[in-house]
């Protein structure tokens, strides 16, 4: 099955697909200098998010998927050079709504949770 959607997306910023199945996908983000927020090495969330919200978008996996809506938890903070395995399940469809349920860990630890809200529209959301 090949990738159908944000097939622009820079992977040093947002990570990497790197299985992906039908209503699943794993994103494996490596952390870099240009993630950090401070001089101790602290990862800006923000990085994290966005790796998180690719996988999503990957389990969904139609060019006309949107987030619409996320709830989010930061369970352990992220230090440069650490590397976050995102995996995200698709939980619950309906109609264009998708719930996406991901996960992310660092080294046997779990740093982040997630549901995202997606829609899978009839055209690109930037078409008028």
């Amino acid at each position: 099955m090949s990738l159908k959607t944000h097939l622009a997306i820079d992977e040093d910023l947002c990570g990497r697909v790197t299985r992906h199945e039908k209503g699943y996908a794993e994103v494996w983000l490596h952390t870099s200098e240009r993630m950090k927020a401070d001089d101790r090495g602290l990862i800006h969330g923000g990085f994290l998010f966005s790796a998180a919200d690719y996988a999503a978008m990957a389990a969904v996996n139609d060019p006309n998927v949107v987030l619409g809506a996320a709830e989010v938890k930061f369970l352990a903070p992220v230090r440069k050079g650490q590397s976050i395995r995102f995996v995200a399940r698709i939980g619950e469809s309906s109609g264009k709504r998708r719930r996406v349920e991901v996960s992310g860990e660092a080294e046997g630890r779990r740093v982040f949770e997630g549901a995202f809200q997606a829609f899978v529209l009839p055209r690109h959301v930037l078409e008028g």
